[in-house]
């Protein structure tokens, strides 16, 4: 059986990665959601509830942003937006569809967009680590990081980010309300993450729709401020 390299020091898998593992497992999770906005469903309330907390322009990482489907929409809306996802296949899918816009594929964990080549058009637009108004984490990427990795990757977050900049996430916090795969994140273990990068919670709600939150709420939005 041949044994699969990996290079020394990179990051450890995500738990996205047991669910999408090549080509085909990313072009059958983009056709579902082309499936439900065919059907009429309404995919673009976490774009609205980022519009009222940060309006444009405004310079957003779209961290674990899939194809595409937040990042693009936060183009449109005249944000100069940035998408960061660990699968490729699924980066791959974005740029593809979605060339207005910068896709980079890297881990959350030891992403660096200050470094040069990271856009399939050279050298990144980012002149440094630091120019971002706010990153959005969405579709349960906090609970598909890695086991183990949640500080560090908002250690990264939060170097990208300028003085009071802001992370809005929103996941589910019970195994009825996750995916098989995804891990289950309690949103005190969240908060103590987003403390000791220097953060401060500003708000919380139970939905994007700003439903209100309560500490039996098995989805939380939560917005945090870098302090």
């Amino acid at each position: 059986m041949t044994e699969t390299h990996v290079p020394e020091n990179s990051p450890p898998p995500t738990r996205w990665s047991e669910v999408s593992r090549d080509a085909a497992a990313a072009a059958a999770y983009r056709s579902r959601f082309a499936a439900l906005e065919a059907q009429g469903a309404d995919l673009h309330g976490e774009a609205r509830f980022v519009a009222s907390v940060v309006p444009p322009p405004a310079r957003i990482l779209d961290g674990g942003c899939g194809f595409g489907r937040l990042t693009r929409m936060l183009t449109q809306l005249g944000y100069d937006a940035v998408g960061v996802d660990a699968d490729k296949h699924l980066i791959d899918i974005a740029r593809r569809e979605d060339p207005a816009t910068e896709y980079v594929h890297a881990d959350l964990t030891a992403m660096d967009l200050s470094q040069e080549n990271l856009s399939p058009w050279g050298t990144s637009t980012w002149a440094g680590t630091r120019g971002f108004h706010a990153a959005v984490l969405i579709g349960n990427v906090v609970p598909y990081l890695a086991v183990g990795t949640l500080d560090a990757a908002v250690r990264r977050i939060a170097a990208h980010l300028v003085p009071g900049g802001l992370v809005i996430a929103g996941f589910g916090l019970t195994r009825a309300d996750l995916p098989e795969k995804a891990n289950i994140v309690p949103i005190s273990e969240y908060d103590r993450a987003l403390r000791g990068a220097g953060f401060s919670l500003q708000q919380r709600y139970a939905t994007w729709d700003r439903g209100p939150w309560n500490i039996g709420s098995s989805y939380a939005v939560s917005v945090h401020r870098r302090t």
